[in-house]
């Protein structure tokens, strides 16, 4: 079924759409500079995704102003399909990865969702976005039957404690949250 979804963007996005590199957008969020708040991003299966409106607006909220490349934003929208500008956390719909799709199905490892998805036999990801695969949860739950039916030993059930969370926006198990690496991750140890 073909529905309009949210533009999104992940680090690497957001970065182009400044015209730096991506590691730049680590150090914004980076606590000792604290130029972009975390807490403006959708964390998917531990990767920070943002609303395209908002990482649009982003170079205007910041003491030094970046210049927004409007090129890339329309180069992006038109390799996202049909979508709608969303500008804030509280305006996207339900969106999963390989770490909540894991959860949702009981499934008993990555290699499992790994082999259907590189085997065609998954539904096609809403987005790619700095390398990562994401769908939105209605995507993956009108898919299940379909799972079902053409599994050979999983039961492809939904676990509907899992699904009411990733609606209701409580999700709080596997990919829920960003693991800090380096410097930054060594501080709170």
């Amino acid at each position: 079924m073909h529905r309009l979804k949210p533009y999104l963007v992940g680090h690497q996005e957001f970065a182009a759409l400044y015209s730096v590199e991506a590691q730049m957008v680590s150090q914004w969020l980076a606590p000792s500079r604290r130029v972009l708040d975390p807490a403006t991003a959708l964390v998917v299966s531990g990767v920070r995704y943002w609303p395209l409106g908002f990482a649009c607006r982003f170079g205007t909220m910041t003491a030094r102003p970046k210049a927004l490349d409007l090129w890339y934003k329309k180069r992006l929208m038109a390799e996202q399909g049909e979508g709608w500008e969303a500008d804030s956390l509280d305006q996207l719909p339900p969106i999963v990865g390989q770490q909540e799709i894991i959860a949702l199905f009981r499934l008993p490892s990555q290699g499992t969702l790994a082999a259907r998805i590189a085997a065609g036999n998954f539904p096609e990801e809403d987005w790619q976005l700095s390398g990562s695969r994401l769908w939105l949860l209605e995507t993956v739950l009108e898919d299940a039957p379909a799972l079902r039916a053409s599994a050979r030993s999983l039961r492809w059930d939904i676990d509907e404690k899992v699904a009411a969370a990733l609606r209701e926006g409580t999700y709080n198990g596997p990919g829920s949250e960003v693991l800090t690496r380096g410097r930054h991750a060594r501080k709170g140890t």
